[in-house]
């Protein structure tokens, strides 16, 4: 599957990739912020509008990876690191990182999505899926994210509506 471009749903909970002519070609769940969309600095929402996909990383690492910072730490997750770890929000598997293309309302200064380190990531197994819960990011199943991570090009737009 190629993608052309990523909408990403708020009301619905899920991500569309869109193929060159504009359809859907493929539907996915998702998890986003628990405290609803907004662009501040800090605000842990999930900001709105049109980004682009300023950096995939994690490309031919396992699958289950886990990530600190937009870098590996060598652990792989599982059930059991989960359970050890229960506070810990996992960024696992494949990172798609965005940057906002709308100065003053999702880049630059204090609503710059970039800065916020806004993702669309992979997270534990048993993050729930189809409800926001999320800190900001946009969560995908772990199977998921690396499908669109080898599907979406470089600088893939992407678009979050409310």
């Amino acid at each position: 599957m190629n993608i052309a471009s990523v909408r990403i749903v708020l009301p619905t909970q899920h991500l569309e990739a869109m193929d060159k002519d504009g359809a859907i070609a493929r539907v996915y769940p998702v998890s986003t912020a628990c405290k609803g969309a907004g662009e501040k600095l800090g605000s842990l929402q999930t900001p709105r509008g049109r980004h682009i996909v300023r950096a995939k990383i994690g490309a031919g690492l396992p699958l289950y990876s886990v990530f600190s910072a937009r870098r590996p730490t060598g652990e792989i997750w599982t059930p059991e690191l989960d359970a050890a770890n229960p506070e810990r929000d996992w960024i696992l598997t494949r990172i798609l990182w965005l940057s906002g293309r709308e100065p003053g309302f999702n880049r630059l200064g204090d609503v710059d999505t970039m800065r916020r380190y806004i993702y669309i990531h992979g997270c534990s197994d048993f993050a729930v899926m189809g409800e926001p819960r999320s800190n900001g990011c946009i969560r995908m199943r772990n199977h998921d994210i690396m499908e669109l991570f080898e599907a979406a090009p470089d600088y893939c737009p992407v678009e979050i509506v409310a």
